[in-house]
């Protein structure tokens, strides 16, 4: 049963000696059931989260998670233009483990609905490569787990030969997952500072009036260690419209060298946590889980339009996500507890398989006699949410409100006007109000986005969070 704010507050004083609490209440983002949380109000006015686990292995992410907090000292800190938790103190809820942290001001946004375009995708990218900026020491010093590449691809190696072993792996998706572990190209790369199961609820969202909303904090660091950068984007699979706006501004703010086969390996990270989640479930001996697990890859390899994780010499520059929002949600097994994916990575009912680029000689004349049809598509286009936002029922519970607006579809574009009556004189002036237009256009385009982005935002929970 879940404790009250109050019953959980009370413990605050334990961890922090001294403290008076005056307020408690509901912390309306609490991540997926395995902890009980609440917010303690202070006499001097600071707000402190606390978290209590409902399990061992929450209990274990709460230690992690400690670790990792104590392991961001003063000088570390100073070095992200960001906000991270603060690690107060810990106690215990009768048998339970509970850690206590100050709150993180901001909201946060689903993946699906993190919008492209300036803003909130530019600011997660330079977010990620602050994270992966920071110095290597800071782990080191910490005693926290420090990856090289050829530890990382053992392991991922490891993976799949523990969830093939299940029985339940399509043989295509465990030969495309072979051949990506076997191609050296793939496992050159750089290690840096990693968050490891970074996530779309990482990130923590303030209104800029001017440059759209921005980042001003990052939670969930239990996973800090050196390790491969790729892990801490896989979730962009669950992010279709900002995903390539979201490396772009990650490559442009990173100071290592360009990584062809990051978006590959962030890819089959995303798919091989399915395969995380099949292990898991045979490892508990929980059948609900495992034929969950089997229904996702099933799902995920009938909506494979190729077979290969390769890193061609045409990606660098922009090549499209692998994995996207899938179309339909693969039916799970019915059952009396939660099977859902212990991770906020990507949500795996929301991935399908999205092609590269001139992935097939086939599709090209059927892409040509669609291009007029696909032209409108081009623009950008701003619709009405079809899934709540993170915590917006526990919001609606406790009265509230979230402002609504509706944003308009894209804007037309102007277009100039053609002139040319077989006079020199008109066609000068012909293609100088062309250019002039021309730049009107891509001015009003840019308008039109940032009003779309604007209008999106007020849909947008803000609200405090943990």
């Amino acid at each position: 049963m879940a404790r009250s704010p109050f019953t959980l507050v009370a413990a605050v004083t334990a961890a922090l000696p001294g403290a008076e609490v005056v307020g408690a209440r509901a912390l309306t983002s609490d991540g997926d059931g395995r902890f009980d949380s609440a917010v303690a109000t202070l006499a001097d006015g600071r707000e402190l989260v606390i978290r209590v686990a409902e399990d061992d292995a929450a209990a274990l992410e709460l230690a992690e998670e400690a670790l990792a907090l104590r392991a961001l000292t003063a000088g570390a800190r100073e070095m992200l233009p960001f906000r991270a938790p603060t690690h107060v103190g810990e106690t215990r809820v009768g048998e339970a483990r509970a850690q206590v942290t100050d709150l993180m001001p901001g909201f946060q946004i689903d993946a699906p609905l993190i919008p492209a375009g300036p803003g909130a995708a530019v600011s997660i990218g330079e977010t990620i490569a602050a994270v992966h900026a920071l110095p290597e020491s800071v782990v080191r010093a910490a005693g926290l787990a420090m990856h090289d590449a050829t530890t990382v691809r053992t392991e991922v190696q490891q993976m799949i030969d523990r969830a093939a072993a299940t029985g339940r792996v399509p043989g295509r998706l465990t030969t495309r997952w072979r051949d990506a572990a076997a191609d050296d190209d793939l496992w050159r790369f750089e290690t840096t500072v990693v968050l490891g199961g970074m996530q779309a609820q990482s990130f923590l969202f303030e209104d800029d009036p001017d440059a759209g909303p921005r980042v001003i904090g990052v939670l969930g660091w239990r996973g800090l260690a050196v390790g491969d950068p790729a892990e801490d984007l896989g979730w962009l699979s669950g992010a279709p419209e900002a995903s390539a706006d979201v490396h772009d501004a990650y490559t442009a703010a990173s100071t290592r060298a360009i990584d062809d086969a990051l978006r590959v390996r962030a890819r089959l990270h995303a798919e091989l946590g399915f395969a995380r989640w099949l292990v898991h479930g045979a490892e508990l001996r929980r059948p609900e889980i495992v034929e969950d697990a089997a229904a996702l890859l099933e799902s995920l390899s009938d909506g494979l339009r190729n077979d290969d994780l390769r890193v061609v010499a045409t990606y660098t520059g922009g090549v499209d996500s692998a994995l996207d929002v899938l179309d339909q949600v693969p039916e799970t097994v019915a059952a009396s507890v939660d099977t859902s994916m212990q991770t906020d990575a990507y949500r795996p009912e929301d991935l399908v398989w999205h092609t590269d680029a001139g992935d097939e000689d086939a599709d090209a004349a059927e892409d040509e006699n669609a291009a007029a049809e696909d032209s409108s598509a081009d623009r950008p286009s701003w619709e009405e949410p079809t899934q709540d936002l993170t915590g917006a029922a526990r919001l609606a519970e406790a009265d509230i409100d979230s402002p609504e607006t509706t944003a308009s579809d894209a804007a037309d574009e102007p277009t100039a006007a053609g002139h040319g009556d077989g006079k020199h004189a008109d066609a000068d002036q012909g293609e100088t109000e062309h250019s002039d237009e021309s730049e009107h256009s891509d001015m009003d385009s840019a308008e039109e986005a940032q009003r779309a982005a604007r209008a999106a935002l007020q849909r947008w929970t803000n609200s405090g969070s943990e």
